[in-house]
């Protein structure tokens, strides 16, 4: 053992300077991580979440053109973007720009702010957000008269999450789409999935109907 520590020792007098070195740049790292966070990350996304507030206020009385752009006394989530886009609040405002642009009818732009926005599945809200813009954009996609990536998107939009409030309604839509394209094997199987996975949904109420009709053809 002594004589193991007599080893230990000696390396370390030998190398003592790229020891400390390295320690050093360890010590850089860490610091600068918790420093970033701390003094620069978290206060950005509050002064960002303040921003926006405004707009989301807008936002949920239908006023969609003054959450988009502001008036000049507030901002609107195209400011937000603008300012604080590298923050999660601000990666938010693009899937808010996205709706707005939506229901204002400009779909391409729609399109753009929907796909810039970069979803996760950590967590529960975060799975059902990032579900929300799968479905949104294959509702503009639907607008767009593209039915093919209509069903994508709302396939993408119930592989992200199972939640039974999501799922059932983009697997019902799913089907539209896909009677829409004449494939009506997937489209029954959207279908049935509803009626099997989901049965106490409000979408698979009626359900039937859906099945009936392509079960006729």
């Amino acid at each position: 053992i002594a004589s193991a520590i007599g080893r230990v020792e000696a390396f370390i007098m030998r190398n003592s300077r790229s020891l400390l070195t390295a320690l050093g740049v360890v010590i850089i790292v860490v610091g600068g991580f918790f420093g970033y966070k701390y003094l620069v990350a978290v206060p950005r996304m509050e002064k960002a979440s303040a921003m926006m507030f405004a707009a989301e206020q807008q936002f949920a009385q239908d006023s969609f053109k003054l959450a988009l752009n502001g008036d000049g006394n507030f901002a609107g989530f195209l400011q937000v973007i603008e300012k604080y886009g590298s923050t999660g609040t601000g990666n938010v405002a693009r899937h808010y720009a996205g709706i707005c642009y939506l229901r204002l009818g400009q779909y391409q732009e729609a399109l753009d702010y929907l796909t810039q926005y970069k979803g996760s599945t950590d967590d529960v809200p975060s799975a059902l957000l990032a579900a929300q813009n799968y479905g949104l954009r294959g509702d503009v996609y639907v607008q767009m008269g593209d039915y093919a990536e209509a069903a994508k998107s709302y396939e993408k939009a119930v592989a992200t999450s199972s939640d039974p409030l999501t799922a059932p309604y983009y697997l019902k839509k799913a089907g539209e789409v896909y009677e829409k394209l004449g494939d009506n094997a997937k489209a029954l199987a959207a279908y049935e999935a509803v009626e099997v996975d989901y049965p106490t949904s409000m979408e698979a109420r009626d359900i039937q109907k859906y099945i009936g009709r392509i079960q006729q053809q």
